[in-house]
């Protein structure tokens, strides 16, 4: 039994690509389906996916009947019910998505991969998961840390600058929490002065022991929010020529834009490692009071020794000494053996002397 269907408001480009041997699946979608908005996705980066998924890299999706390229945000729900964004794609743990795409129903799985160009050597699979909400109101929010450095300190309070840059952003944070690399804790009071086109502001400090310095840099927590790419891409490989419908590539990504041109990514100096010198620690000699030196048994008192430098240095000294003296002796045998000697030979001459006469 054949099914004559007509469909109307088709691209030109699909009727003169046409591929009788190229399978083609008609499906219908509902009437909230065509809607477009912001989506939300519990995510896994497939274990036999070799590559990390990157938050804004473009990447397809195949939900339903739909397939479509779109740049999402990776994100993390914290305890707080805060969702933070994550660079990367956690490794072997779900994370959520957020992106922008036409309405899909709640519960409905999807499968994410890099490419649909039949030119990947490697597992295709990136991400598998399931939608959980369409929530336009989804707020992504990313961490900012401010730095500034205490110009004026007292005995609690202290002068910082270098953190705002203008007046009504103190006033914004008046009460906010702040922080010292040491970890003193404390909080903004008020806005001062114009200091060196920084504003600078009083807070105050918990009291503690430990001492405020100059060097300590403040550091205060922040939150923003990130605005998610409102690209959605639908999949049109249907309407290449016959023989191209598996090269369709869509929008590229930064590393494939890099490698493409041939442009090199920057390294940053203060991103490298650097070689670890440490000090030499020097301990001081340990101190045993005298009242317990009475009280320890005589194999673990203190022993006065002669150090094993100035024992050898004794030894070679003794050794030297002995060598000298043997020398000297071996002279003096040698000088007695000589004179003996002479005595012998004045004897026999005047011996022989007597008989002639």
């Amino acid at each position: 039994m054949y099914v004559r269907v007509e469909i109307e408001n088709v691209p030109c480009e699909f009727v003169q690509n046409f591929d009788p041997h190229y399978p083609i699946i008609l499906g219908g979608l509902g009437n909230s389906e065509g809607n477009v908005g912001y989506v939300q996705m519990r995510l896994k980066k497939h274990h036999w996916y070799k590559k990390i998924l990157k938050s804004r890299d473009p990447i397809i999706f195949s939900v339903g009947w739909r397939r479509f390229q779109t740049i999402p945000l990776y994100y993390i729900e914290d305890h707080n019910a805060r969702q933070r964004l994550l660079k990367y794609t956690p490794q072997h743990m779900h994370c959520g998505a957020a992106f922008w795409d036409p309405i899909i129903p709640q519960g409905t799985g999807f499968l994410a991969i890099q490419s649909v160009s039949g030119i990947m050597p490697d597992f295709r699979i990136a991400a598998t998961g399931v939608v959980l909400d369409l929530d336009k109101s989804i707020k992504i929010l990313k961490k900012l840390k401010l730095t500034g450095f205490p110009y004026k300190i007292f005995k609690n309070t202290s002068f910082i600058k270098g953190i705002f840059n203008s007046a009504l952003e103190v006033a914004k944070f008046e009460g906010a929490v702040i922080q010292t690399v040491s970890g003193i804790r404390g909080q903004i009071k008020k806005v001062l002065f114009f200091v060196s086109s920084q504003y600078g502001y009083e807070s105050s400090f918990e009291n503690v022991k430990v001492n405020y310095l100059f060097s300590d840099i403040v550091f205060m927590r922040t939150w923003y929010p990130v605005s998610i790419p409102a690209f959605y891409n639908p999949v049109t490989s249907l309407l290449k020529p016959v023989g191209e419908k598996d090269t369709w590539s869509g929008m590229w990504t930064t590393g494939q834009l890099r490698l493409a041109h041939g442009v090199r990514l920057k390294a940053n100096k203060d991103s490298l490692y650097k070689p670890i010198l440490r000090q030499k620690k020097h301990f001081n000699s340990l101190h045993i009071p005298k009242a317990l030196q009475k009280a320890l048994p005589f194999k673990n008192k203190p022993k006065a020794r002669r150090g094993g430098s100035q024992h050898f240095r004794a030894k070679q000294k003794e050794e030297e000494e002995k060598l000298k003296w043997q020398k000297d002796l071996r002279k003096k045998l040698f000088r007695i053996q000589g004179q003996k000697e002479r005595r012998n030979q004045k004897s026999s001459l005047k011996g022989a002397e007597g008989q002639l006469q």
